[in-house]
């Protein structure tokens, strides 16, 4: 481990020698990614209304899964094919193609279409924005970046359902794709300003596209377990999933050209058991934010605009558990990263107790401890496992954080649609149902926590960074 004097490690050093104007290029590519999303989840009704496609609502998120999961995955290798500049820059355009396509669209299916392919541009967005933080911040800058990462996506997660409120309000919908779209090209158009040649390694590597189709087998198996109204059927898809994924795994262990780090499975190293906790911990809590409005506006009577915003507490505490360690020296980070790996397993051991009957209060602090956790913990797991990289690897890898979190992501959800419906969710959301699925959804997201806890104590008791 490397250790930072304070100085060289404050705001002020990380914005100079030029560094400012490409912090905002990345933080500007993740309000984009993040924003889009909630926004889109909040005008769907309005959408479903003009489009006449409310059997597909499921649709557009599946859809738009599928895209983010593949291009994530490949954005490292990318980078590499044609450089930073210019993967950057394409991926701004797929994702304003897309927006224009969603935008322009006469019905669902034109609509569905082009949420895939804002899928595929956010997902190369997010991916290679990890890319730029490895190659354009020296690893005394990394935490107090991917802090200022969190705290976008708080910011996002506040402004997003009121922007969405805002133009289902003025019945236009469609300019919600307009601005985006208007955003993406700004995006793109900085992109070729403030990002040099060269960044990132060229590497004479192919495609690794036999990975790359298995690892879509994997999506549309999720997407798939996504939108089943049979618990039976969701988990089953979901497991089907996670056994694709470690046929993946092993293909790319041994594969010329691989779309990961090659110790990615190997618990052994620093990398495999960082990757597994992001992984699990990520699916941890995709329960409490897809299903956690519904439970508070059904059992607690909260409008949907006070139930977003409960909601929101998980992702302020986020933002400002992460900016309190953001400049955590590497020597004290295990600590931290295990108390915020530990939050986070109390999270849904708190929903499950206090959601269905607990007071309001009580279930914000569960969820905000859960929020404080990902905190306390995901940018240093980040900067850990940045550090542990090789050179030749250092691009798959950075792509790699968000590859991971996103699919762990879709096998959360898939695990907790199973829970929800299961309990009742999917025949209407009544009183009853929504009781039930408010313990069970919890209770199911427990073992992931669990095993994300594990796997986080493993990787800080490994000595060095290799």
């Amino acid at each position: 481990m490397t250790s930072f004097d304070k100085h060289e490690t404050g705001w002020a050093d990380l914005l100079g020698e030029g560094r400012l104007p490409r912090f905002i290029l990345i933080c500007l590519g993740v309000w984009i990614n993040a924003a889009d999303s909630l926004v889109t989840a909040t005008i769907m009704p309005s959408v479903g209304a003009d489009l006449g496609g409310y059997a597909y609502f499921s649709w557009a998120v599946a859809g738009f899964l599928i895209g983010a999961i593949m291009a994530g995955a490949s954005a490292g290798r990318l980078s590499e094919i044609v450089g930073l500049r210019r993967a950057t820059v394409l991926s701004g355009l797929v994702f304003a193609g897309g927006c224009l396509f969603s935008a322009l669209a006469p019905n669902m299916t034109f609509f569905l279409i082009g949420r895939v392919i804002q899928g595929v541009g956010s997902g190369w967005i997010s991916g290679l924005a990890m890319v730029a933080i490895a190659f354009l911040f020296p690893e005394r800058h990394l935490a107090r970046v991917f802090g200022a990462v969190a705290a976008v996506w708080g910011v996002a997660t506040i402004l997003g359902p009121l922007l969405g409120g805002v133009f289902a309000e003025l019945g236009d919908w469609r300019a919600v794709f307009w601005f985006f779209a208007a955003q993406a090209v700004i995006f793109s158009l900085a992109a070729t300003r403030l990002l040099g040649r060269n960044i990132v390694p060229a590497r004479s590597v192919g495609v690794a596209w036999r990975q790359l189709t298995i690892l879509g087998l994997a999506a549309v198996a999720l997407a798939l377990a996504d939108i089943s109204g049979s618990p039976v059927k969701a988990l089953g898809l979901a497991a089907l999933a996670l056994a694709i994924l470690f046929v993946v795994l092993k293909i790319d262990a041994r594969a010329a050209t691989h779309l990961l780090p090659r110790h990615v499975a190997d618990l052994s190293t620093v990398g495999g058991s960082g990757y597994a906790a992001m992984f699990a911990l990520m699916a941890t809590s995709v329960g409490f934010l897809i299903y956690g409005p519904a439970f508070l506006q059904q059992l607690h009577s909260l409008s949907p605009l006070e139930a977003g915003y409960a909601v929101a507490a998980h992702a302020m505490a986020w933002t400002i558990a992460a900016l309190y360690v953001a400049g955590t020296a590497p020597e004290t980070a295990n600590r931290w990263i295990r108390t915020g790996a530990a939050c986070v397993l109390a999270g849904p051991i708190l929903l499950a107790l206090t959601m269905r009957d607990g007071p309001i209060i009580l279930i914000i602090l569960a969820a905000a401890t859960m929020g404080a956790g990902y905190g306390l913990s995901s940018a240093l797991m980040n900067r850990r496992v940045l550090a542990s990289l090789s050179d030749e690897d250092r691009a798959i890898g950075s792509s790699g954080l968000i590859a991971v979190r996103q699919t762990g992501e879709a096998i959360g959800a898939a695990i907790a649609g199973a829970a929800a419906n299961f309990a009742g969710f999917s025949a209407g959301l009544s009183t009853e149902a929504a009781r039930n699925a408010a313990v069970w959804v919890y209770v199911t997201a427990i073992p992931l926590a669990l095993i994300g806890l594990l796997a986080a104590w493993r990787m800080t008791r490994i000595a060095g960074v290799r």
